[in-house]
């Protein structure tokens, strides 16, 4: 019963970071499933079959609001399935001893990029004039879909990032069709387990528990992405996928690291963590300031023209 509430609020503050930041969720659950001792391939099975429900109705919502570009959502979702059946049914087979290491490597690499991408984040403008086309699309999609199963996530800080580095497509509808995408990739990713595992080796129970957090948080999260900025949060939780992971790899038998290499290595990895978290908020400051000058700017503008 204990490590279901667990992983109820594990699903609960994963869900408020896919939230707040439009990734995260994958790449957070799979951290702490391995840390609670989980084999990789069970780790990223859970993810993907708890993610299928939330991702379905994410989906659904975006297109409601209509932030979803149907084109690149057809051109980057269906080799995205692929991508995820492939390294879902690849993870499958390599030994625990193998996938480990592997695993906490792609997950160490994803979350130093969200580190840097919300510390240091600058995003072009959008030319919207020019259409994504399939040669761009498809290979995005592919690695993206891959990298979600093998890594336990990875559709979001791939396939949002490429699409928002582009400068094609506005942010809106960035989020809201890889959100779209997602559901196929979660969907192809959950076929691939069963095949490969066999569904009895899937604790169904620990993904209703996920599942029912991340829908518990969905409410909330539309509250924090409006209160907490996001260069904060993508900082925090990025130095937490590192930290976890990092230990991780230093207790496998890969790096059997000794305990005076380890303390120094999480001492470095503590101080890199608080000097993005200051830097992310001294930036959040100065951009804060800056809004309210042009703010305030505007505002004198227009009650100048008035009074001519």
């Amino acid at each position: 019963m204990q490590t279901l509430v667990i992983l109820g609020f594990v699903g609960l503050l994963a869900q408020l970071v896919n939230g707040s930041l439009g990734m995260g969720y994958g790449i957070s659950t799979t951290s702490a499933l391995l840390v609670i001792g989980t084999s990789p391939a069970l780790a990223s099975a859970t993810v993907n079959l708890s993610q299928v429900g939330s991702q379905i109705a994410s989906g659904f919502a975006h297109w409601r609001f209509g932030n979803v570009d149907w084109a690149v959502v057809w051109r980057i979702a269906v080799p995205g399935a692929l991508g995820a059946f492939v390294g879902a049914v690849f993870l499958s087979r390599l030994s625990t001893e193998a996938a480990g290491p592997l695993m906490s490597t792609i997950l160490l690499i994803l979350g130093t990029y969200l580190l840097a991408r919300f510390t240091f984040r600058e995003l072009p403008r959008p030319d919207l004039g020019r259409p994504l086309r399939a040669g761009f699309l498809a290979p995005v999609g592919l690695f993206a879909g891959f990298m979600n199963s093998t890594g336990g996530g990875g559709w979001g800080p791939v396939g949002t990032s490429a699409l928002l580095a582009s400068g094609r497509l506005e942010p809106r509808k960035v989020i809201g069709s890889i959100s779209v995408g997602e559901s196929a990739v979660v969907i192809a990713g959950s076929i691939g387990f069963a095949i490969g595992l066999g569904l009895g080796g899937i604790n169904l129970t620990w993904v209703a528990a996920m599942l029912l957090g991340g829908l518990l948080a969905a409410p909330i999260a539309a509250w924090l992405a409006s209160h907490v900025p996001a260069r904060m949060l993508g900082s925090l939780v990025g130095g937490l996928i590192i930290f976890t992971n990092t230990r991780v790899l230093l207790d496998s038998d890969a790096v059997g690291a000794s305990t005076g290499v380890s303390a120094a290595v999480y001492g470095a990895v503590a101080l890199v963590w608080a000097g993005a978290v200051a830097w992310s908020l001294r930036a959040h400051r100065i951009e804060r300031r800056e809004s309210r000058a042009a703010a305030s700017a505007t505002e004198h503008f227009a009650a100048a023209e008035a009074g001519d």
